[in-house]
């Protein structure tokens, strides 16, 4: 049953290729605390166009994974998504039963954890986890969802797959557990994939290994990539579009190379300067952001950066910050990007209610 009142219907007048795969609208991801109810996302909105890479970014924290788990429905116990909606073909996830969500994993949308261990169990072997998958799916006599893992994990540049299919994931290395991973979620061909940080604590070389295979899934399968990290160069190497997170929130939305040319957040400017650059021959320390992200549940009035902020302004400590569209497909939730009017008036309105509240 959908968690809403309502479910949001795709336009019936667009093409399938005026839309995009994934349209995700004001989401928003609440926990149940000793605290009380924290917000892990708030407010999110973001588009995976078809056949293209979107990278998220952001520190640890501010809610990229929870995003994604969202999207795939596979929040803990204590977490709900409270409004909002997940287009997915026109399709809102959120208001499937839950047997009509667990086709749609696999099938059509798939996820790459950043531990292989919360995607593969140890106490099967890879094959069987393989075969099983692609049953659920395809069904087919064992054979030959056998011979199709050994396939997949060839595919995925793994040697003498036959004989992985009977090892335990336990027994094979953090890379080679990736790229399993990789392939049980390209069994079935999804539309998606959701890539959540699968480089993490991989060498370089198998880095750059795991990426090449991502490419190869957008270019041989013609599928959309949502793909979360903090490395900034991996965003430039493969994305087309990123979005930038902080606190809950998508502070800045941008085609990659305007991204980096031109950065409208404080937020991302920041990040970009606390990147290193081999032209860079200084020996001092790197810049970096003063604090630290705000713990869900204490995100400061007005906008959450603005104690971090070296241009935060008295507005910023009193209301948060609306959307400003930058240019098409590019936006930032900063009230520098606002005209003074704009401010000054936002201010009157927030010291009014102030006062009424008083």
């Amino acid at each position: 049953m959908c968690p809403f009142r309502w479910c949001v219907v795709s336009d019936k007048n667009a093409t399938i290729d005026d839309t995009p795969l994934l349209s995700v609208r004001d989401l928003s991801t609440v926990f149940r605390t000793d605290r009380g109810p924290v917000y892990a996302v708030n407010g999110v909105s973001i588009d995976v166009p078809r056949g293209e890479i979107v990278g998220i970014i952001g520190e640890s924290g501010s809610g990229k994974s929870q995003l994604c788990l969202s999207v795939m429905r596979l929040l803990a116990e204590s977490g709900r998504v409270t409004s909002g909606s997940v287009l997915l073909n026109g399709r809102d996830l959120l208001c499937l039963a839950d047997r009509e969500m667990r086709a749609v994993r696999g099938e059509e949308i798939a996820m790459i954890f950043q531990e292989p261990s919360v995607g593969l169990d140890p106490l099967f072997t890879v094959g069987q986890q393989l075969v099983e998958t692609i049953r659920r799916h395809r069904p087919q006599p064992v054979r030959l969802a056998r011979e199709h893992a050994a396939q997949l994990l060839a595919s995925v540049g793994i040697a003498r797959p036959t004989m992985i299919l009977d090892e335990y994931p336990q027994k094979l290395s953090g890379g080679m557990c990736q790229r399993v991973m990789i392939a049980l979620a390209l069994s079935c061909e999804p539309q998606l994939l959701i890539a959540d940080e699968p480089t993490t604590a991989l060498d370089v070389t198998v880095q750059a290994q795991i990426l090449d295979l991502l490419l190869k899934a957008r270019d041989d399968h013609g599928s959309s990539i949502l793909f979360v990290t903090h490395d900034l160069g991996v965003i430039a190497e493969i994305c087309d579009h990123v979005a930038v997170m902080y606190a809950g929130q998508i502070v800045e939305r941008s085609p990659v190379d305007q991204l980096f040319d031109a950065p409208q957040h404080p937020y991302t400017r920041a990040l970009l300067r606390s990147r290193p650059l081999l032209s860079d021959a200084r020996v001092h320390p790197l810049p970096t952001i003063p604090g630290q992200v705000p713990r869900p549940g204490e995100q400061p009035q007005g906008c959450p950066f603005h104690p971090r902020c070296p241009d935060a302004m008295s507005i910023c400590h009193m209301a948060p910050p609306p959307v400003h569209r930058v240019a098409p497909r590019r936006d930032a939730r900063c009230w520098l990007l606002e005209s003074e009017a704009d401010r000054a008036q936002a201010s009157e309105g927030t010291a009014y209610e102030g006062e009424n509240n008083e």
